[in-house]
Parts: structure tokens; sequence; C-alpha cells
């Protein structure tokens, strides 16, 4: 057996399937070594270095999801797929969330199998490529240092995800980021905002159309999921769908096929699905506005992307990087002063990076020299800035709520109206708070506000 080839490790207690895989993985150049039950298998794993594992989910000494988390955990670097019972999309997520690269419905379609099989090959014997993300998902946080290490680990899986965050958080860049990190990278990235197709063109815009399915149908037409063929369809904003294309959406998704609007025939699609929304989708299931099936099959791994307010010492780095975007690189650069920063890093940004972005290009405009003040950012005083005198309401406690963190958001943005009021003489700044000089300098340090 050479070295050079590629090592498979199939798992199956029925003889004829594990036939069939193994001659299919011989015309790709793969050999394989077979395995009918997990005590076999993991014996196999102990003594050989595979590209890939294929197990079956029932075997005669237990459950190969089992043996998938064990892959997972001890050796992240093999990809694992499942091969699933026909029609048991509740197995395929289950395995998906265990951390199975992908999976296989029974009976074996040997197209499908290769796409998986090429997929896993792209990831175990493609070129390295660097998997940080640091350049395109800037910050040092404890935030942003576990999602990059989540999208490293997401990046090896073709599992549909669910991207949750406020808007204008990044969550068309974390997904891009899945994308460039994983075995997709070559394929096309589609994204789509669902709130922004008419719902009559909907069906068309995602699956195509035929010459004369309908009046100024004049050519065929091809649609999303086929110019994402191979490659990641990033559904931004899904909760805009209207529910009859929620029902073809899911339909789509679980038979990895889709019918042109006006044609006779289904077209199978290679695509991994990543979607997005501000929205709360669990309470538009609760509310009927969502399907639940739909939910579920989306939704096998969430990522949540921090707020701004949860990652406010990103804000100088973020700062420098968007200034050096506007501005270019060159040696002459505006800087933004040490009060303008401090101004920013109190502000309670209910836009997220996407309103730090317009706040600094206004400020570019307005500022005087090569120095950005404070006055130059123009920040809302009462809108969702959490400051003395404002009409925002109360937040509604929720399982992502932070007591200490909000409380801290108010005391800050407080101390910030004390400072320009005096026209930042902390001496006076303190006076007008109530408490001693002592006892600001102590706050402006707690606050991270020196």
């Amino acid at each position: 057996m050479s070295t050079e080839r590629p090592l498979a490790l199939v798992i199956d207690d029925e003889p004829d399937i594990c036939e069939l895989i193994v001659v299919t993985l011989e015309r790709m150049d793969i050999d394989a070594e077979q395995a009918g039950t997990l005590e076999e298998a993991r014996r196999l794993l102990d003594e050989h270095r595979f590209d890939l594992c294929i197990t079956d989910m029932q075997l005669p000494d237990g459950n190969g999801i089992d043996l998938v988390a064990e892959i997972n955990r001890e050796r992240p670097e093999l990809p694992a797929a499942v091969i699933t019972a026909y029609g048991s999309m509740d197995a395929a997520v289950q395995a998906l969330k265990a951390g199975a690269f992908d999976f296989v419905p029974k009976p074996v379609d040997l197209g499908m199998l290769r796409q998986l099989v090429d997929g896993a090959m792209r990831l175990t014997r493609g070129p390295r490529i660097d998997r940080r993300s640091r350049d395109t998902l800037l910050g040092e946080s404890p935030a942003m240092q576990k999602i990059r290490g989540t999208i490293v680990k997401l990046a090896r899986s073709n599992a549909p995800i669910y991207i949750s965050g406020e808007s204008g958080t990044g969550k068309e860049l974390v997904a891009r980021t899945i994308h460039d990190k994983g075995n997709r990278r070559e394929a096309p990235f589609v994204p789509v905002n669902c709130g922004a197709i008419p719902s009559e063109l909907m069906e068309s815009e995602f699956f195509g159309h035929v010459k004369g399915a309908f009046t100024g149908a004049s050519r065929d037409k091809q649609g999303l999921f086929q110019a994402a063929d191979g490659g990641t369809l990033f559904l931004d904003e899904i909760a805009e769908l209207p529910q009859p294309m929620q029902v073809k959406l899911l339909r789509a998704i679980q038979e990895k096929a889709v019918r042109p609007v006006g044609g006779e025939h289904e077209q199978p699609v290679d695509v991994r699905i990543l979607s997005a929304t501000h929205q709360d989708l669990a309470q538009l299931v609760e509310t009927g506005d969502f399907r639940q099936d739909l939910f579920y099959r989306i939704n096998v791994i969430q990522l949540a992307v921090p707020s701004l307010r949860e990652r406010r010492q990103d804000i100088p780095m973020l700062v420098d990087h968007i200034l050096g975007r506007l501005t270019g690189d060159g040696d002459h650069r505006i800087r933004v002063s040490d009060t303008a920063l401090g101004t920013l890093r109190a502000y309670a940004f209910p836009g997220n990076v996407r309103e730090l972005e317009n706040i600094l290009e206004r400020a570019l405009t307005l500022c005087e020299g090569d120095t950005i003040e404070a006055e130059d950012l123009q920040l809302p005083s009462h809108e969702g800035n959490g400051t003395a005198g404002t009409t925002e309401a109360t937040p509604e406690p929720s399982e992502d709520f932070a007591l200490d963190d909000y409380l801290a958001d108010v005391e800050r943005n407080v101390v910030v109206k004390a400072l320009e009021k005096t026209h930042y003489n902390k001496t006076a700044a303190a006076q007008l708070l109530g408490i001693s000089f002592r006892a600001l300098r102590y706050k402006l340090k707690k606050l991270d506000m020196e």
C-alpha cells in the first residue's frame, strides 16, 4: 500500500454497504480500512493515521455518533462523516452537533458520497492556509478571541450555522470568515439579504427558472442555490422569509436539491447554509412567525457575535483600523484625541461596529487639523447612550443579560456626561457627581476610562 495515497476508515456492520463505499474510494485513489464494530474502529484509529472516517450510526456495540464525538475531541484534524437512515434528519442534525463533517443518507448516493469525500480531502490534503482571522475579525477581547477559536473549528465542518447578533456587529464578516477558512474557500460565497427580495420573486431568485416559466422569463436563469454550488450560501435576515418560502427552503436544504420555477426535474446542489438575523428566531418560533422545523435545521450550531458594548477594549484597535481604511496608510494619519477616545469607549453603540464606522467618517469631515476631538464625534446625547436624562426604557433581563455590565455602562455614561459639562475638569466633575476627587479617580480606573 502506497503511503502517498490518502487512507480512509469505513465503519459499517453491513458488508454490502462497506464494500460499495470502499470501491468508490478506491476509484478516487483512496485506500480504505474496514471495521464492523466500534471496538475494531478504535483499534484501527490507534494503529493508523487516517485522512477520513465514514461511520454508520447503528453498530453492534454502540452508536457511531459517540465515535464522532471522540474523534472531534481527540483527533480534531480528522473529518468524520456519518451514514444516516433515509429521511432521518433528526439523526443527521444530531451527528453534525457532535462534530461530524457531513452526512450521507441510506441508500448511499454515490454522487453525494464523492462530493463528501472531495470536501474532506480538501481539508486534510489541500494546501495549508493561515486559519487565523485577526486581519478581518479585529480585537483581543476575550469575546473576540473565543469567536475566532470557534470559527477555526466550525470551518472544518459542513454543518449549517445560525449566526445571531445585533445589527452592525459583523455577522456577514463572520460568515465570510468561516467560508474562507474552510474547505469550500475556492468555491463561491453568495450572500443574500432575504428582506430585500420581493416575495413574488423569491422562489425564482433562490431556485432559478426556465425559459417561459412566467411572463417575462425570456431565458433560463440560475438561482442563488445554483450560483453557490460547491460553496456557501449566506442567508442574512432569514427571519424576513415568508412562510411559503420557508417550506421550500426547508425542502431544498433537506433534499440537497432544487427545482427551478417551471422545471420538471430537481437539480442536485452542494451548498453549505449559513444564516443570520438580528431578530430573536426562537421567539419568532414561539409566536408562529418562523417554522420550528426550519429553525431546527438551520440552527445545528449557533454562533453569537458579541456587541461592541461587550468588547469595549477593542474600540481603540477598531478606530485605528477604520481610520486607516478611510484615510489610507500614509505617514500623515488622522489621530483621535484621548478625550474623544474615552467618549467613544463610554458610548453604548446601539448600531455597533457599523455605527462606529459612520461616526468616524462624519468626524473626519468635521475635524480641523489632524486630530479628532470629542465634539467632532457628535454622539447622540439621549438615544441609546444610557446617559442621565434619557428616555431609554429599563432593559428586560434575558439569558444573556449581565447586570454588572449594564450598571457599569450606566455609570460610565454618567461620568462622561459630568466630564463634558465641566470641560473635563475632574475636580469640578467630582463635585457635580457628589463624590470626592479620589472616588472619581478610582471610578475612572475601574471603568477603564483613564
